[in-house]
């Protein structure tokens, strides 16, 4: 379907502008479906509108059984992963107009983790694997006070701190996607937060679980983790920086 435009009458200053367009679902329910499909639904919408937006119109006037996760809706919680005309993006941030309204939007789940219910993915992997690098201040003191650290000293991991384990970065690898069992882009995000914080004393510990044959080495350098991550963390440099600390033998 060809997405319409209604124009505003000069009159209703303020008005936002509708459109139709149409919404290509990837749908399955384990309980009655062999095999995904896709379905399309043609909807009104307007210029302020995410895809979001048309998800919620989509289960609350079209059809209620229309599964996906969603939280804050304002690009924290990281529960909107999906993939968005082949893109790895969150819905709540990927405003309608801002698409191609002249063919039909696709949206489906994030590959390489099991479908559960249409837009739902087994997230229990991704979660493992974040699990598994210690993503936690290691430290053998109890201090009394705060620890003090320098500028220069957190603006070493500063980046890698904005990790909203939205999983983009992960289910945009095609390492990830025929290896189940690398640890992803966002576990090693996660692990570099801590390997170059100066208050850490584990560092070497997370650098030996990442030197694995699942572990930082089969990154090929693709740059997709880095281009789906939405908070805009160079996700790439991170897991570069930490095959250096390893080379050297220490952060």
């Amino acid at each position: 379907m060809t997405a319409t435009t209604t124009s505003a009458p000069s009159n209703a200053i303020g008005e936002v502008p509708s459109f139709q367009v149409t919404i290509m679902v990837r749908r399955y329910n384990p309980e009655v479906d062999g095999e995904a499909k896709w379905q399309d639904f043609d909807l009104t919408m307007y210029g302020t509108d995410r895809v979001l937006d048309a998800l919620h119109k989509i289960k609350w006037e079209h059809d209620g059984s229309l599964s996906f996760r969603r939280s804050c809706a304002h690009g924290v919680c990281g529960s909107d992963a999906m993939r968005i005309n082949g893109r790895n993006r969150l819905a709540c941030k990927t405003l309608l107009k801002d698409l191609d309204l002249s063919q039909p939007i696709y949206v489906e789940p994030i590959k390489g983790l099991e479908v559960e219910k249409d837009l739902i993915v087994d997230m229990n992997p991704f979660y493992q694997a974040y699990r598994d690098i210690k993503p936690f201040l290691i430290a053998s003191d109890s201090p009394d006070r705060e620890r003090l650290q320098s500028a220069e000293n957190r603006e070493r991991f500063d980046d890698t701190t904005k990790c909203i384990l939205c999983a983009a970065c992960t289910t945009s690898c095609p390492v990830f996607w025929t290896d189940g069992q690398y640890f992803g882009p966002a576990a090693i995000v996660n692990a570099h937060r801590f390997i170059f914080d100066s208050r850490d004393e584990a560092a070497q510990v997370r650098l030996d679980i990442l030197n694995d044959r699942e572990g930082v080495w089969r990154c090929r350098t693709t740059f997709n983790c880095t281009e789906a991550c939405p908070r805009g963390i160079q996700v790439t440099k991170a897991i570069a920086e930490v095959k250096n600390a390893l080379l050297r033998g220490r952060p």
